[in-house]
């Protein structure tokens, strides 16, 4: 018997959970059809592009994805503390980004002046939106809805997009982060889309090898199709890993980003060869394969933050100067 979203995801128990969302009938709507010769693997981008976005605006942060060609996968971090600091103009600005509101906020948006009995409305209806922008099913919402419309467009049809609403799974303990993380990763390798994780298009730990993320386009594709209205906060990175366990409060993964690399690569490996895909022993080490001293790497992991930062400030520059 299914349980009431409420009851399968408490924040209070665990604030990760390993999120699945499957196309129906299991079909390649989101990649290569081989039995009709037809190519949706530019889906794969729209749905990349809809998480990243999407984890910046919510107050949650994404630890792994993976975009298949018929499901994809999500590790999350609930950070509902996030909003806590967000003020109500902010709180406004974020989820006007994805509707429009009723009149009394686009009232309030257009600086008009507002009655004492509307202000009162409009602190109330503050308080809903920060509330929805801590919480998964939302983000899924966010997220699922305007793919499903999308590719309905795009195929001339109506209908179901999506199998069913999405699984979710509480993970509860940092092994099971970790393990759930890698599992997460080495999905198109085990699927033999990809013959090595640095090579696996469309998921986290290509990005956090070579942060590509192209804002500006995912931006623009979005504001096109009418599924975002503006953009008002910087990208947020993919939640970072912190290495050792400190004095002060932990807010990224309890793991060192090179050490978790090797993770993935040792547990590719040890795929049964009799499997479709898998690391062959015959490859290389991880960090050897990307030609990277263990100094070098340390230097790419601490920059990681930065180069996202870096790159945002050179995409507004440049819209700065081409107004």
């Amino acid at each position: 018997m299914t349980r009431p979203r409420e009851q399968l995801v408490l924040i209070a128990d665990t604030p990760y959970y390993h999120v699945v969302s499957r196309c129906v009938r299991r079909t390649f709507l989101c990649g290569y059809d081989r039995d009709t010769g037809r190519n949706y693997e530019h889906r794969r981008q729209w749905i990349e592009d809809r998480i990243r976005i999407l984890s910046s605006l919510f107050a949650i942060d994404v630890c792994s994805y993976a975009v298949m060609s018929n499901h994809y996968h999500l590790v999350v971090k609930l950070s509902p503390e996030q909003a806590e600091g967000w003020g109500d103009d902010e709180v406004l600005a974020r989820w006007s980004s994805l509707y429009k509101g009723p009149l009394i906020i686009q009232r309030y948006l257009k600086g008009e002046s507002l009655a004492s009995a509307e202000r009162r409305s409009l602190e109330s209806t503050v308080a809903v939106y920060r509330k929805r922008l801590t919480e998964l099913s939302w983000f899924m919402k966010c997220l699922n809805e305007p793919i499903a419309r999308e590719a309905n467009r795009e195929d001339d049809c109506t209908g179901h997009f999506w199998e069913s609403r999405f699984k979710s799974q509480a993970l509860l303990t940092e092994q099971a982060v970790l393990s759930c993380m890698a599992y997460v990763d080495l999905n198109p390798v085990r699927a033999a889309m990809a013959d090595t994780p640095e090579d696996s298009d469309h998921t986290s730990v290509k990005e956090r090898l070579a942060p590509q993320f192209d804002l500006a386009q995912a931006m623009q594709n979005q504001l096109d199709s009418g599924y975002l209205r503006q953009f008002p906060v910087s990208l947020k990175p993919l939640l970072n890993f912190e290495g050792n366990e400190r004095d002060s409060v932990q807010r990224g993964i309890l793991f060192s980003l090179s050490d978790y690399l090797e993770l993935v690569d040792y547990t590719g490996r040890s795929i049964h060869p009799s499997k479709r895909g898998y690391i062959p022993d015959t490859k290389p080490p991880i960090l050897t394969r990307l030609g990277l001293s263990p100094d070098e790497w340390l230097r790419e992991a601490c920059e990681f933050e930065a180069r996202y930062a870096q790159n945002l400030r050179a995409e507004q520059g440049r819209r700065r100067r081409a107004a």
